[in-house]
Parts: structure tokens; sequence; C-alpha cells
């Protein structure tokens, strides 16, 4: 056990951070998308699946904040998941920046939608499934996935990467695994990597300024909602922000609607990046005194 801690211990952060973030991403998404198939094979008349995954979610969730074996772990295990408490100013102002980072979202992959031909995402076709067991399997996903990515990839891979190298080359790292780890959904490709790196700097961007990863956290589980709800309701993926098809500019030629798309791209990256930065004066003031760790500058938190 010591010959392993010392070889784990040699490892650079980077890659003990990749390890650490992806195994504990697997083990709170893995239970889920076994359960949901198996579901959705025998017995789909009733979401059977959601029960046991609440269950597993909560021991999950349960044992990252510290509880279980083996106690020496305890106190790295919360840390590392980083799920700080905040106060009502700083969750006001975090959510505030989210969701302004949702709507800059949608109007960029307006103008990447006419620049390349995004995929159609390869779901359930929701004829085949009863009403109840698609809402249930659609709530239940989306908090797995709120729940377990934001655990493994803004909490144990990283911050560790944050207090080493930085947030810049934390969310970058972070934010490229985060668009790889999707390449498991067949429709996924290159072409859908600044969709997820965008996602990825908006969740890593509220982990880093307000060091929780909860209003990452609810946004990622409520956008997820959203998404399928658009997906089953319209038939268009969630990266499919025009409300129609149109063609690509270089067919079409830059019509009227690819220039205001743009605009009100530019506009809404413009407020998303004020809501971060009135997020870190917010966070700033709640946490207390500035310091300076390793050249970059930090604060305490209470947390």
């Amino acid at each position: 056990m010591a010959t392993m801690l010392s070889l784990w211990r040699r490892l650079p952060v980077v890659v003990r951070a990749i390890l650490a973030g992806t195994v504990v991403t697997s083990a709170g998404t893995l239970p889920w998308a076994w359960l949901v198939s198996e579901n959705l094979r025998h017995g789909r008349a009733v979401p059977w699946a959601v029960v046991p995954t609440a269950i597993y979610l909560w021991f999950y969730w349960r044992y990252l904040q510290g509880a279980g074996w083996p106690r020496a772990t305890a106190d790295a295990r919360r840390t590392s998941l980083r799920a700080n408490r905040l106060s009502g100013d700083v969750w006001s102002a975090a959510l505030m920046a989210g969701v302004l980072g949702l709507v800059a979202l949608v109007f960029f992959m307006q103008v990447w939608g006419r620049l390349v031909r995004l995929p159609q995402q390869q779901d359930v076709d929701p004829a085949t499934v009863p009403l109840v067991t698609l809402a249930f399997s659609l709530v239940m996903g989306s908090l797995v996935a709120g729940f377990a990515e934001e655990a493994g990839f803004r909490g144990y891979m990283q911050g560790p990467i944050e207090r080493r190298h930085g947030p810049v080359v934390a969310i970058l790292v972070t934010g490229t695994l985060f668009g790889f780890a999707h390449f498991t959904h067949p429709e996924v490709s290159l072409r859908l990597m600044p969709f997820y790196l965008f996602v990825a700097t908006m969740y890593g961007g509220l982990a880093w300024l307000t060091n929780s990863i909860w209003p990452s956290l609810v946004i990622h589980a409520g956008s997820d909602i959203l998404g399928f709800v658009r997906l089953f309701a319209s038939g268009r993926s969630e990266w499919q922000m025009a409300p129609v098809a149109q063609p690509l500019v270089w067919q079409s030629g830059p019509d009227t609607s690819f220039w205001i798309s743009c605009a009100l791209a530019v506009v809404a990256i413009v407020a998303a990046v004020w809501a971060y930065v009135a997020l870190a004066h917010v966070a700033r003031g709640d946490a207390g005194t500035p310091t300076s760790i390793g050249g970059e500058l930090r604060w305490r938190t209470g947390a």
C-alpha cells in the first residue's frame, strides 16, 4: 500500500488529476447507463431504473464528501470534491453568470451551425417509450450528469491542476477531456468540440471563481433537462440552436440572418464576461483578503 501511494505521488499533478477525475466521473455515470439501458429492454412501462440509481447516487455523493472507509482519505475526498457552501450573494451572482453564459452559448452555436454541418443527436425514439418512463429517465439522467461530471471534471480534475498550473491550463485540459468524454455518443465528433469547450469554460469558470462545484452542478443539470425536453419536443439536438436548419454560409453566402447571429453572439458573450467579472468581485469580497500563491492571485475561502 505504501509503495502504491509513493508511486502515485510521483506522478505529475496533471496525470493524477486526470486519472482521479476520470474514475470519479465513470463511477457516477456508468451504473446509470447500464440500468437505463436494461430498463428500456425490460419493463420499459415502469421507470424502475430511477430508484436504484437514486440510492446509488446518494451513497456515491456521501462517499465523495468524506463518508465511509478509509477514514484516512476522508478530508482529501471532501477537498477534492469541492462542494463548498456559498453565501446567498455568491449564489445569485454565479447563477446570473451561468445563465448569461448559456445565452451566449445559444448565439455562439447559431453562428457555428452556419459554419459547419452539425450532427443530429441519436437518442431513443420517444414514441417507443412511455411518457412516465421518459420523463423520469430524463430527469435522472440529467442529475447523474450534473453530479458525476461536475464532481469528476470540475472537482477532482480541475482543482489540483488549478493549484499547480493556474485556471487557464486547468480549464483547457478539463474542457478538452470533457469534450472527448462525450465521444462515447456515436454522433459526437470534432465538429462539436467548440460546443463542449464553451460549456466547459462556463462551468470551469464558475468552479474557479466560487471555489465550489455547486453553481456549475445546478446549471449543468438544469440545462441538460432543458436540452432533453427540446430534443424530444422538436427533434433538434441541444447544440442545434437555430429554430430551423439553415444552409452553410459557404453554400449560400453570409446573409442577413448570419450577420445578426454574429452580432447577437458578440453582445451575449460580452454580457457573459461582464457577469463573470462581477461574480469574481462578489466572490472575492465574500471570501476575504486576497493572497498570492505561486504568483497567481487567489483568495481565502471560509469553506
